[in-house]
């Protein structure tokens, strides 16, 4: 596990640090008769405590503090978080106050009740509008899983940013089953991006989550239509921010085999340091500070997790944050 030496310094009004967190069944401790949050309960078969929660808040707040070294992140997604509540304990009862991070959140059809949502600094980041876009696959109509999230948005130096929060389905239930759900997801998100870019060609579009797909799957490439060559990319154009280290580094580990399931996808504009508004060193970063990462019994690291399978460990989360700077020019 490597990655480029992580920046600490104050953004000001010149950076701007986008992130997205896979929380790891981020539930509260009181039953929601409309969800199968069951085994997130004191009596359930997690023992999910209130003492429990709240140190999961409190190391969930300790991260995103440091994801965003002198200056909290301004703008993070998050996905597997039960309802508003966990957001409003996370950004109001935890160190993260100081902060003073507003809240976007949704309730979504997951029959789990784990949803896509995101906290922001109003300070730094102007909120003109979100959505929420439910995924409805015409082939499998029974189905329910998280919608999408599109939030609007001006930076400091006026310029807008459309960012969207992903939650694919995931691989449960067979790789080969699920894949045209993914498939779909990204045909859709594809098509979303097309039409902001038609109306607004000089729009600045990040698609972040975890797409339970590595980069180099067919979601991610095809579905996506994205460039593969960084040196190629043209504005209208979308490009994985990490295809380029696909095989390198992860962000999740399954069955002892690191992947990079949470990924930062972008359009062209975003790639031209020409502009008033790009991506640093046109790279994104994978957040992967010792704290949050554990040796198993084989000698293998995973993420630091807050359950390995029935046994609580009181870790952080089963997949680690990516993060990603944009520097900001002023529009003169």
């Amino acid at each position: 596990m490597a990655s480029e030496a992580f920046d600490g310094s104050i953004r000001g009004n010149e950076r701007f640090r986008v992130a997205f967190y896979n929380v790891e069944n981020l539930f509260d401790y009181f039953d929601d008769s409309t969800t199968l949050d069951d085994e997130f309960l004191p009596f359930g078969g997690n023992h999910w405590t209130k003492a429990r929660y709240q140190e999961k808040q409190q190391k969930l707040a300790k991260t995103i503090i440091a994801m965003g070294g002198w200056e909290a992140p301004e703008l993070i997604g998050f996905c597997e978080v039960e309802n508003r509540y966990v957001l409003i304990t996370l950004t109001q009862f935890t160190p993260l106050k100081a902060a003073g991070y507003e809240i976007i959140h949704q309730d979504s059809k997951d029959s789990r009740g784990i949803d896509v949502a995101a906290i922001y600094r109003p300070d730094k980041f102007e909120l003109l509008d979100y959505h929420y876009y439910q995924l409805k696959f015409p082939f499998d109509t029974a189905s329910r899983t998280r919608d999408i999230l599109h939030i609007i948005g001006k930076l400091p130096n006026q310029d807008t940013l459309h960012y969207f929060v992903n939650h694919w389905p995931s691989k449960f239930g067979g790789e080969f089953e699920t894949q045209p759900k993914r498939m779909f997801a990204a045909e859709f998100i594809r098509h979303k991006a097309d039409s902001i870019m038609q109306v607004q060609p000089n729009a600045n579009i990040i698609i972040t989550g975890d797409f339970n797909d590595e980069p180099y799957e067919e979601s991610m490439v095809d579905g996506l239509k994205v460039q593969t060559e960084l040196d190629q990319v043209q504005p209208t154009d979308l490009f994985n921010m990490m295809y380029p280290i696909r095989y390198l580094t992860g962000t999740h580990s399954f069955e002892n085999e690191w992947g990079i399931l949470d990924q930062f996808v972008v359009n062209g504009n975003l790639l031209d340091n020409k502009r008033t508004t790009f991506i640093k060193n046109k790279t994104a970063q994978i957040f992967d500070m010792s704290y949050l990462i554990m040796e198993g019994a084989t000698g293998a690291t995973r993420p630091f997790r807050t359950y390995q399978g029935p046994a609580y460990i009181g870790g952080y989360s089963d997949h680690l944050p990516v993060i990603m700077d944009l520097v900001l020019r002023n529009n003169d």
